[in-house]
């Protein structure tokens, strides 16, 4: 290793790191910027000589503290970019610290796509995709269920590849390392699996909420992509369905795009956001404003441009994965709840869909699922309403989303999870001495 990497490796922490939604702080021994798959693994290896745990964040966007260390936070804004792309095999192999932002730019200069993806892509590939990132989809499911092939950095400095065609040895850690939850090691590299460049035709409308959960099977059957906005306090939602299409492209026009997608979902939304949080009397005749603010629209476009839309407004997040027969049940359940209440909530309740899989902790695993995803402004008190909320989501056997808030622990993680005992020993095969544990994975997966 030369003397400057040496350096960028094993700089001093002098700051602090927080999250977008700043409630995780994190005060590192150390930080580190690995340019390679080599220093990465040096950086992991010395840490580990050291006593130091190790921990990697991409941009931030998890609202738990699954990224958060006391010991080394590697930072992986240097290992970017696109390894190789093999049209014959239809994937591409990237680095893990490329924020979805690039590689979606990338690939359509390729003329290639991902199936699908999250509704924002501001995060890393590998933070992503360890935490369970998802869209809406009818067929399609998460980024992680994309990936075919995964390269890890073990806590002795091992680098380990893995996928679904190895030996039994590496599909077991296949099966779990998709959705690691940064708890095997640090992801170097992945494959994901891509295909020619498509077209979406969006379709956006008001719904009335009676309509939506009264249609909602028909309406997942019907689109590959389905989902809707549930304004609390009102009935009325805002529906999506995105759709393949032959075309032609139809993006939003310039200025209408800016009034729907900037003003009023991030502007307008900023201010009446901050009018509730200070004057919370004042949320049901906001959320009725805010309810009738976005009208329908049509476009049509390629994928990441109409899967994906700017988020400025920031909030703290819950969302829970249900079975998908549970959907309808579980958003009455909620109504009700908030409208017997005192409870004022600015926030529309997010619903989206995905078909079961076969990743070891993924939400999904096993189950056609249905994600239920409740907001509060940042700075407005929520702890009443995300602890009524998962009593609900709990008593369906809802799975909650590891990168963002709850209050479960490995025992309840225990009994939804099928698999959650092959991944605990995967773990325990390669990081007996939890090099990569912090305080969330001593709750979710137990010590």
């Amino acid at each position: 290793m030369t003397s400057a990497s040496r350096t960028r490796n094993s700089r001093r922490s002098s700051s602090t790191w927080s999250n977008w939604a700043g409630n995780v702080v994190s005060r590192p021994v150390r930080e580190a910027r690995p340019a390679s798959v080599a220093e990465l693994a040096e950086t992991v290896r010395t840490a580990a000589e050291q006593g130091l745990r190790v921990k990697t964040v991409g941009t931030g966007h998890s609202f738990t503290s699954i990224a958060a260390t006391d010991g080394v936070l590697i930072r992986p804004d240097l290992l970017t970019g696109i390894r190789r792309v093999d049209r014959r095999a239809m994937t591409v192999t990237v680095e893990s610290g490329t924020p979805l932002k690039r590689l979606n730019v990338a690939l359509a200069r390729e003329g290639l796509s991902l199936t699908n993806m999250g509704d924002i892509m501001e995060q890393t590939v590998a933070g992503a995709t360890s935490t369970g990132t998802h869209g809406t989809g009818r067929d399609s499911a998460s980024i992680a269920a994309q990936i075919r092939e995964l390269e890890l950095v073990t806590a002795d400095g091992r680098v380990l590849t893995c996928s679904a065609e190895g030996t039994e040895e590496e599909r077991a850690l296949f099966a779990s390392a998709r959705i690691g939850l940064g708890a095997l090691g640090v992801v170097s590299a992945l494959t994901l699996a891509v295909e020619p460049l498509f077209l979406l035709h969006a379709r956006e409308e008001p719904m009335s909420f009676d309509r939506v959960t009264a249609e909602f099977d028909a309406l997942h059957a019907e689109n590959e992509h389905f989902e809707f906005y549930w304004f609390p306090h009102t009935g009325s939602c805002t529906t999506k369905r995105n759709n393949r299409s032959a075309g032609p492209a139809a993006p939003p026009g310039r200025v209408s795009g800016w009034v729907e997608d900037e003003l009023l979902s991030n502007g307008l939304f900023q201010v009446v956001s901050s009018v509730g949080r200070a004057v919370p009397a004042a949320v049901p005749a906001i959320a009725r404003l805010s309810s009738r603010a976005l009208s329908a629209r049509t476009y049509t476009d390629i994928p990441y441009k109409v899967f994906t839309s700017p988020r400025r407004v920031r909030f703290m997040e819950m969302e829970y994965a249900l079975p998908r027969e549970a959907a309808v049940g579980a958003l009455r359940e909620l109504r009700a709840m908030i409208d017997r209440s005192s409870l004022r909530v600015g926030f529309p309740v997010e619903v989206r869909t995905a078909p079961a899989d076969d990743i070891s902790l993924s939400t999904a695993y096993g189950r056609d699922t249905v994600y239920i995803a409740v907001h509060m402004y940042r700075g407005t008190p929520y702890r009443a309403y995300f602890t009524a909320a998962e009593r609900i989501m709990t008593a369906h056997g809802g799975r909650p989303h590891w990168g963002k808030l709850h209050t479960r622990d490995a025992a309840y993680l225990a009994e939804v999870y099928p698999r959650f005992a092959e991944f605990t020993a995967v773990r325990d095969r390669l990081d007996p001495e939890r090099v990569f544990g912090n305080d969330y994975l001593r709750r979710v997966l137990g010590d």
